[in-house]
Parts: structure tokens; sequence; C-alpha cells
């Protein structure tokens, strides 16, 4: 039988993508009445994103101990502190109204900690006067896929309403020992080492586009946000920025802050990237 804990969790988190979607539903319906009656154009437009990005890692997971058969939790943002490698790319083809995107974000990041009381074991606290050394690697594949309508097309903004799907594909590696016998973890070493590997297709809807200023319009203010369920039981993401134009493309920064919530039963119960971002765009 559920704990009161889990129903009221579950509750909010059905709160939270009741507000979410009823928000990226809203957005779309409100951007359709403004359809600018400009001239389509027919030519394909092409854009490629390169960008740089530096999240903060947050997020739970709970790691089996195939030893004794419990399993061990962490918290990713209390431990991670090295990003080792990541890559995010975007690429967009329109051609009048109608087009499509995909952006592909990578992750390897990593951090440890000694003596530290930053784990539970079996979903408690460990004991007084028990420390642990962890050990954590996680590494991420964001994958968006969608494609978009242009609802509205004027010179200075315009605004695609969009619907597809992301995979997230995620493998965190957990090396641990602790100080005391714990739970199931017993024995002289204490130690072990356990992995979690997960992939979660979900449906997303939301919208995208940019609003353009300055004498030239060479200035311009890219936005971002979605919504989705499916494998996950919440995702969602918004990203704003600011960008200036050249004949050959672009350069922005901005802030992506991407969001995900699990079923009761995955082993990766939660994860936030949140950070600053940095882009050259590219266009023919």
């Amino acid at each position: 039988m559920p704990s009161i804990e889990h129903a009221h969790k579950d509750q909010m988190l059905m709160k939270q993508r009741r507000i979410l979607t009823t928000f990226a539903i809203g957005l779309c319906a409100a951007a359709l009445p403004h359809v600018s009656t400009a001239q389509a154009v027919d030519d394909w437009r092409l854009t490629a994103i390169i960008y740089g990005y530096l999240p903060d890692i947050g997020g739970s997971t709970s790691f089996p101990e195939r030893a004794g058969g419990g399993s061990i939790n962490v918290d990713a943002s209390k431990i991670i502190d090295n990003l080792k490698f990541t890559f995010m790319g975007t690429f967009e083809a329109q051609k009048g109204r109608y087009g499509f995107f995909t952006d592909l974000l990578y992750l390897d990041v990593g951090g440890s900690k000694s003596n530290t009381r930053d784990a539970s074991v079996g979903g408690r606290a460990l004991p007084v006067g028990v420390t642990s050394n962890l050990d954590l690697d996680l590494k991420a594949t964001v994958w968006t896929l969608a494609g978009s309508y242009r609802a509205v097309a004027d010179p200075a903004t315009t605004v695609d309403v969009l619907a597809g799907a992301r995979l997230l594909d995620v493998k965190e590696t957990l090396s641990y020992q602790f100080s005391a016998d714990v739970g199931p973890i017993v024995g002289p070493g204490r130690s072990g080492n356990s992995d979690v590997n997960a992939s979660y297709w979900d449906g997303v809807i939301g919208a995208k586009g940019r609003f353009a200023f300055g004498a030239n319009r060479e200035w311009f203010v890219p936005w971002y946000a979605d919504v989705g369920t499916g494998q996950s039981d919440l995702t969602w993401q918004v990203f704003g920025g600011i960008g200036y134009s050249f004949s050959w493309g672009s350069l922005l920064a901005g802030w992506r802050y991407l969001d995900y919530k699990f079923k009761s039963d995955s082993p990766v119960q939660d994860l936030t990237l949140n950070g600053p971002m940095f882009g050259v765009a590219f266009q023919w």
C-alpha cells in the first residue's frame, strides 16, 4: 500500500504536469490567432548551432547493492563537481511555415567525496558516526526531435508551435566505501561498485521563437519552452537568451533549464540540468 508521503508526491507531480501542460497548450493556442499574412518563403532555410553548455547537475538515483539486495541513494548535486566533457548542437530546417529541428546534448560529468554522510541505504540516512567515500560518474544523452509550424512570421517576430519526442539515455556508475556496516552492506571492506543504465522516451509539445530589435533588427531574443510525458512521469525545459546577427549567422548566449521527474519504480528518481550556454549559429 503506498505511503502517505508517496501519495503526496504523486499528487504534486500530477499537479505540476497539469500546470505545465496547460501552459504549453495555452502558449500554442495564443500564438495561432496572430498568424501573419506575409508571403511564405518557398526555399529551404537551414540553421546549424553549436553550443557550449555549463550546467549544474541535480537529481537522485537509487543504486542496487547487489551483495545484500538493498539500495544506495545519492544526490548528484552533492557529489558531482567536475564537467569532463559536454557537447550540444541544434539543426533546424524551415520551408514556408513548416519545419523540423533536432537538438542533441551529451554530458559526461563526475565527482567524489570523502568522509561524507551524503548518502542513504535502503531509504534511510546513515547511522550516527558512519561516513562514506563516494565516487559518481554520470553520462547522459538528451535528444529532441520535432516538427514545427510557424504561427507568427512577421519580420521582427517568429513563433513556432511544435510537437515531437525526446530521448534521455543515462548511465550512472557509483563506487562506494562505508566506514562501518550499514544495513545489507557488511564485511571488512564495506565497499563495492554499482551502476544504473536507463533510457526514456517522451512525447513533447511546446513553442519556440525569436524577437528581433535594433536599427536593422540585428539584435534578437531567442526563446524555447516544451513539456512532455511518456516513459518518464514529467519532463519540461525552458531556454531564453540574447543574440546578435551577422550576414553568415549569429552569436548567442542564454540560460537552459531541463527537468525530469520519473515514475516511482525508476532507479533514476529525478534529474535537472541548469546553467548558461553560449553558441554560434550558421545559416544558409
